[in-house]
């Protein structure tokens, strides 16, 4: 705000000596404010409409085998805890969700609505997905009819379908993490899921292999998501993903080195 001052009142300056430093000041002030209004509203109404996007897509995916199970209600409040929501947008999300489950519910508007708030912006939109595929899964496994819906939103979104694979062998290892159980995650199935997450052949050189996990952790950096309109309540699972970029990158690294 004071640079915008300054800046106004040396304008002002230029044509009405001191006086005219004083309004320029004055209007820089003004505006400064007005812009700065602009750009919070903006950033909050990207994060009310990711919340009810989110969630109402959440529920038509939990219907997407015909019925919604009480494991997959308790799924959904168990989101509310973990992406620290308040008591106002719980109400929001629990509406959206049993908007999901509607009949009548229409995926491919809400997908189109996120798509114009969110400006289309990538790695909002990998994340949205994502939040898709955690909620499914639980138990690291997606069954499917949830799948073929999972493809179905990733086409809404424009994003390829590979993101879809992408995000189930994140989820995997993610589940073998938190189970301690990679021991029983075979060294194979982990190498493999490791090239899907990094979105990379196994025949990409090194240098390759490098760029793709730069790029994906630039990409999904907690901070740069939250500066796009990701709420702060769920930073945790950017962070998450992260970590999993991050353990892919090492699983691929290490095997290359003992096979060389």
């Amino acid at each position: 705000m004071l640079f915008a001052m300054i800046f106004g009142g040396l304008i002002g300056y230029a044509f009405g000596r001191f006086p005219g430093f004083l309004v320029g000041a004055a209007i820089g002030a003004f505006l400064f404010q007005r812009l700065k209004s602009k750009l919070i509203g903006g950033l909050q109404n990207i994060q009310q409409n990711f919340i009810e996007s989110a969630f109402s897509v959440m529920g038509a995916l939990c219907k997407a085998d015909g019925v919604v199970s009480r494991d997959e209600i308790q799924m959904a409040e168990t989101m509310f805890v973990r992406f620290r929501l308040n008591e106002e947008q719980k109400a929001i999300a629990k509406a959206a969700f049993n908007r999901g489950k509607q009949q009548d519910f229409d995926l491919d508007a809400t997908l189109q609505s996120f798509l114009a708030a969110s400006g289309r912006q990538p790695a909002l939109l990998q994340m949205f997905l994502q939040i898709q595929v955690s909620a499914i899964a639980a138990d690291g496994q997606v069954h499917p009819a949830e799948h073929e819906m999972l493809l179905r939103i990733a086409r809404g979104l424009g994003l390829p379908e590979s993101q879809v694979d992408q995000l189930e062998a994140m989820l995997r290892g993610a589940h073998a993490g938190q189970s301690g159980s990679r021991s029983n995650y075979s060294t194979g199935q982990q190498l493999d899921d490791a090239y899907k997450v990094l979105g990379v052949s196994p025949s990409a050189l090194d240098a390759e292999i490098k760029r793709a996990y730069r790029k994906l952790m630039s990409e999904n950096h907690p901070d740069k998501l939250a500066g796009k309109g990701l709420p702060e309540s769920m930073r945790e699972m950017a962070e998450e993903r992260t970590r999993e970029i991050s353990h892919a990158y090492d699983v691929i690294k290490e095997a290359r080195k003992t096979a060389s």
